[in-house]
């Protein structure tokens, strides 16, 4: 018996007995075979947003189906604009972004959202004309949207109809 715990012979049981442990463990402990991404509730600083800015918020009347909301945010833009942050997971797992803001000059906040100041073409997603903007480098797509109050993007490794999906879902909420 003493040959089993000294030596070689002693080593190579313990190993052997923790491989074995480890193996059941993982034949017995449940996994997971689908990605977990996870889901924020926007609402709460959708409603905050709407208390600090001027102008009648938009956000989504509903999440694209599919779609996991899983990031947002109000961070201050150029000259003490707010600027509001909603971030996907789309259907296909590639990224979107909403952001809004008031910040001026309007054109460079659109720019700067969008990585890019040049556009390559529209897109018509109901009876709204939104602005196509693309950075090849990033493979990053963009949807702009200047109004008098807010310009709107929206941004990300997503394809043009899933972009136009999340457009296609955004209300402008009363001020109040």
């Amino acid at each position: 018996m003493r040959r089993f715990t000294q030596g070689f012979y002693g080593y190579a049981v313990a190993l052997f007995v923790c491989l074995a442990a480890a193996g059941l463990f993982l034949l017995i402990a449940p996994q997971s075979r689908e990605q977990h991404i996870p889901r924020l509730d926007y609402s709460i600083t959708v409603a905050n947003f709407g208390h600090a800015v001027p102008y009648g918020v938009w956000a989504p009347s509903k999440d694209p189906a599919g779609w996991v909301p899983n990031s947002n945010k109000i961070a201050k833009g150029e000259n003490g604009a707010q600027v509001l942050f909603l971030g996907y997971a789309t259907a296909k797992r590639e990224h979107a972004m909403f952001t809004q803001s008031n910040e001026q000059p309007a054109a460079g906040f659109a720019s700067r959202m969008a990585n890019s100041d040049k556009a390559v073409g529209t897109q018509q997603v109901g009876e709204v004309q939104w602005e196509r903007r693309f950075r090849e480098d990033k493979k990053q797509r963009s949807l702009v949207r200047m109004l008098p109050e807010v310009t709107l993007v929206i941004t990300g490794t997503a394809d043009w109809p899933e972009l136009a999906e999340l457009a296609s879902v955004l209300q402008q909420r009363p001020k109040g």
